[in-house]
Parts: C-alpha cells; sequence; structure tokens
C-alpha cells in the first residue's frame, strides 16, 4: 500500500479519490448500494460531475465525522493500540481508513448510530452495502482484520464488531472493479429524465342541463362535440416513462368523466321520466368515454410487459455477447459454461422505465463478472495441462470438464494421471522382458550340445507307455538362486505360462510352495528361471519317453 500524506475532505484528498476506484465506491460497483445506483456511479466517473452535497447531508456528514472522532479513543480500548487515520493506494484502488495502529494490521472502520446496523453487528452478519467497503479497506491496506463500530460517540450506544475477508469475495471485489473499468471505457452518459408526471386531457365544459317535463335547457350539443373531440385526440403512443405517467392520469380522467355524466343522467331522471334525446347523448358519451379508458389500461399494461421483455431480451444478449467474446479466445476446443443470471427476478417490482434498466445492467454487470472468474480458471487450467501434460495430451480426452476444476485440484489429477500411465508403461515392458527372456532359455534347451553316438546292439522289447500316469521328475538347477523376499501365486505362474499348473505338478518338479496367503499357493519369485527351465527338461522327457516307446 502507498500512504497519501492528505486528510480527508481537503481538495488534494478529493482530487486524488476522483483517479481512483474507492472503497466507499465499492457497494455502488457491486450493484449494493443503497444510496447510488452503478449507472450514476458509472456517469459520475466518466464525466467527473459530483452532485453537490445538500444541507442535510452535510449536516450529517458532519455529525459523523464528530461521532467517529469520540468513538476513537473506545475502539483504542477495545484493540488495546492508537488508532491514526491513514488514506492508501494499491493500484487503481483507494481506501480512507478511520483509523489504523500503527503496525497496520488492524483496522477501524466508524458509523453513525443507526439501529438497524447496530443490529447487524450484533448478530455479525452485515449487508453486502458495508462489507464491500471493508473488504476494499483489507484489500488496500493489507491488514488482518477491520473494527467496525457503529455509535453516537459514546459507550451507551456503542456496538463492534471484527469483520475478517471472507474467501471467495477479495476475488469477487477484484473482478468487479476489472469489469467495471471494462465497462467505463464503454460508458455514454445518458440525459438525466426527471419523474414523470402524467398529465389529463383539458378539462370539458361543465354539462348543464335543466329540466321541467321536457329539457328547457341544455348545452348538450356543444358538449357532447367538444367531448368527443378531446376523446379522440388522446394518444395511444406509449414509448417513455412521460407517456406512460400521461396515460394513468388520462385513464383516471375517463373514469371521473363517466362518473360525471352518470351523476347528470341521474339528476335529469330525477326531472323527468323520459327523455330520449337527453339520455342517449348521455350514453353515447359515457361509452366513448368508457371505450377509451379500456383500450388505454389495455395498451398500458400490455406495453409494460413489451418493455419489462425487451429489457430482460437486451440484458441476455449482452451476456451471450460477453461469453461469445470470451470463446473467442479459448482456442474453439473449450466452450464457457452457461452463466446464472436472473433478469427477470432483478427487474421484479421495478415500476419505471429507468429503473428497469437500473436492475438490469446491475444483474448484466454482476453476470459478466462471474463469466469473466470462470474465464481466468478456465485460462489457468489450460495452461496448466500445456506444461504439465504436454506429452500426454491423449489421457485428458475430457479437458471440458477438466478446465471447470479448481487449479489445484486439476494439477493433482493431471500428476495421478501420468504417474498411472507410465506406472502401466514400465509393467508392460517388465513383461515383455520377461517373454524374450523366457523365450531365450527355452532355445537353448531345445538345441542342447549333441554327444557323440557309440552304437551298441539293442534289445527290443514292447512294454505298455506309461508316461502319462505321474510328471517325470527332473532336477532343478543345482545352483541356488538368491530370495529377494518377492513372490508369485500359482495362478500368476499360470497366467505367464499360458497354461494351468497344479501345486502337485510343481511339487514334481522339485518346488514347494514357499508360502501361503488367503488360501492362495506363493512360490519365489526368484526360482521363476528355474521353474522354465525344469519345464523344459520336463516337456523334453516327455518327448524322448514317446519316441523310446
Amino acid at each position: 500500500m502507498k500512504v497519501h500524506n492528505v486528510q480527508q475532505g481537503t481538495p488534494e484528498w478529493l482530487a486524488l479519490r476522483a483517479s481512483h476506484f474507492t472503497a466507499s465506491e465499492a457497494p455502488a460497483m457491486m450493484g449494493a448500494s443503497k444510496f447510488q445506483t452503478r449507472n450514476d456511479l458509472l456517469a459520475m466517473k466518466k464525466t467527473g460531475i459530483v452532485p453537490d452535497v445538500t444541507p442535510q447531508q452535510q449536516a450529517a456528514f458532519d455529525r459523523g465525522h464528530a461521532t467517529e472522532e469520540m468513538a476513537r479513543p473506545l475502539a483504542e480500548e477495545d484493540i488495546g493500540e492508537e488508532l491514526y487515520p491513514i488514506v492508501g493506494t494499491s493500484g487503481n484502488l483507494l481506501a480512507s481508513m478511520d483509523g489504523a495502529t500503527m503496525l497496520g494490521d488492524v483496522l477501524f472502520e466508524h458509523k453513525l448510530w443507526n439501529e438497524k446496523v447496530a443490529t447487524q453487528i450484533r448478530a455479525g452478519e452485515l449487508e453486502p452495502h458495508y462489507y464491500w467497503q471493508l473488504e476494499q479497506q483489507l484489500l488496500v491496506s493489507g491488514a488482518e482484520r477491520v473494527l467496525f463500530v457503529c455509535s453516537d460517540g459514546t459507550r451507551d450506544k456503542y456496538v463492534s464488531m471484527e469483520y475478517t475477508s471472507v474467501p471467495g469475495r477479495r476475488e469477487e471485489l477484484i473482478a468487479g472493479w476489472a469489469q467495471f473499468e471494462q465497462d467505463l471505457g464503454e460508458f455514454v452518459p445518458q440525459e438525466t429524465k426527471v419523474e414523470a408526471i402524467g398529465a389529463a386531457p383539458d378539462q370539458l365544459p361543465a354539462l348543464r342541463i335543466d329540466v321541467t317535463g321536457m329539457v328547457t335547457a341544455s348545452n348538450l350539443d356543444a358538449f357532447k362535440s367538444h367531448a368527443l373531440t378531446v376523446i379522440s385526440n388522446i394518444s395511444t403512443e406509449l414509448k417513455t416513462d412521460q407517456d406512460f405517467a400521461d396515460a394513468d392520469a388520462r385513464v383516471k380522467w375517463c373514469s371521473e368523466v363517466e362518473d360525471k355524466l352518470k351523476a347528470a343522467k341521474e339528476h335529469a331522471l330525477s326531472q323527468t321520466e323520459s327523455i330520449d334525446v337527453l339520455f342517449k347523448a348521455i350514453d353515447d358519451i359515457a361509452a366513448e368515454t368508457r371505450r377509451k379508458r379500456l383500450e388505454l389500461e389495455k395498451l398500458v399494461k400490455a406495453r409494460k410487459e413489451m418493455i419489462r421483455s425487451d429489457i430482460v431480451m437486451d440484458a441476455a444478449k449482452a451476456l451471450q455477447d460477453h461469453i461469445d467474446q470470451i470463446n473467442s479466445t479459448l482456442g474453439g476446443r473449450i466452450r464457457m459454461p452457461r452463466v446464472a443470471s436472473d433478469f427477470a427476478g432483478a427487474i421484479k417490482g421495478k415500476k419505471s422505465v429507468s429503473s428497469l434498466h437500473e436492475a438490469a445492467d446491475a444483474e448484466l454487470a454482476r453476470a459478466k463478472i462471474e463469466a469473466s472468474r470462470i474465464a481466468d480458471l478456465i485460462r489457468a487450467n489450460l495452461k496448466s495441462l500445456n506444461v504439465l501434460a504436454v506429452d500426454h495430451k491423449f489421457l485428458f480426452a475430457d479437458t471440458q470438464e477438466l478446465v471447470m476444476k479448481a487449479n489445484d485440484d486439476l494439477v493433482a489429477l493431471i500428476k495421478v494421471r501420468i504417474n498411472e500411465h507410465e506406472e502401466q508403461q514400465a509393467q508392460l515392458k517388465r513383461l515383455e522382458e520377461e517373454k524374450a527372456q523366457l523365450a531365450a532359455q527355452q532355445q537353448q534347451v531345445v538345441e542342447p550340445v549333441a554327444e557323440p553316438v557309440v552304437e551298441q546292439p539293442v534289445k527290443v522289447t514292447e512294454q505298455p507307455a506309461q508316461v502319462a500316469a505321474t510328471p517325470i521328475k527332473t532336477a532343478a538347477a543345482v545352483q541356488q538362486p538368491v530370495d529377494d523376499g518377492r513372490h508369485f501365486k500359482l495362478g500368476d505362474l499360470s497366467d505367464r505360462l499360458g497354461f494351468v499348473v497344479s501345486a502337485s505338478f510343481m511339487s514334481s518338479l522339485g518346488f514347494e510352495p514357499a508360502a501361503r496367503e488367503r488360501g492362495a499357493t506363493l512360490y519365489r519369485e526368484c526360482d521363476f528361471s528355474r521353474i522354465c527351465t525344469a519345464l523344459v527338461n520336463h516337456i523334453q522327457a516327455v518327448q524322448a519317453n514317446l519316441v523310446a516307446a
């Protein structure tokens, strides 16, 4: 952290804030501020225009600073060290701390007494409006914890809690500012719109009717002509907040006209029993007014739903464009997963067009931040695969799924797969070498050194062959091999030879079990070559006996 020798509230401090992203702005950037929207913060940072502080706001700020000074000694008692106000920066981030210890390991942040804030502190659960500021203070300063205090400067109204960075929030904050900076470069300030106030049509002239058994005086014809003209001129084009406000006002106006016409009709009816022309005119005006009112009500409802739908669809498209841009940087083989978003939920309960856009934009920013976080994870995992598994890519056909793992988990998995593969390859190599060795030994036995032949008379007697009755015993090599303690099972021997041998047969060759394990008969690994030689000798002896017979 770089410490700046500026005092909070001075022009130098304000200039420093203007060129950095501050901790007090972090809640608005994350769409969690109670006092400022994310779009308002973008406009302020883009233009440099800071809204004027009202006298009421200045009075609240003054009370806050005064109680902060009164509360600092109380916080020093709790911490056991003196606290010093400090302003620091780290990169483009800034934090103004109400206090810090000499070593900078503990910070102090004070809020003016508020029962809702005090309740959160007592529960140890702060709203995002508060904890994003604390996260940035810890990030910029490198401190371990913040003593978060809410008080009126006295011990009677003083509550506090220790806040330490919550896993995952710091990464969200950094990603949030990165996305904000990107959005700031593309942001175009919009014209500030005042709250729309609906305008009803011109008032109709008072309807006068006098009757004494007949209509004695009436301006009904002129009233009808003027009323129908005014009604026909009511606009049904709904686009802006002003259009909606006008439409709502005109709906109320139409309803009032209907009520007045009904009252005039009832008044006239009280003076005479039947005046067809009068009633027909009143009915015509009332029917046309009612028709226009119902038309406007339907149009207002339909248009509002269409605008909400358009805002949701536009936000969803903007998010997909962001994801498509990320996909274009991943080489085509890997694609981003679906990023969760709820634009419909974000705009729920919003009334004006501007508030609908604000809510959708805040949710879009959150989803973009999450998409960028996932993209960074994928890139880190692809780098690990390219570095650690460059010669073993065939082992990672499931790369699309693997890149979503935590990087540490993926690195461990890469090493395990490669080690298992290399062990399998080494085992196959050993088996090939053993086969080659056995083949060489068999070749040596099959081609023995020829002995000189001495011709002697042979007496031939016929005897039944009994070769298959019992195995022919052959002596093993005289030289005893060194026992290295390794063993193999009888079944393993059968697998190596390609045919089944029994324990009794092994005994006939001169090889007794070296041990038994869970019912399995074990032989010494060092005897394997001698066993192979004995087998070859046995086969040759059987063949010789058959020939002699």
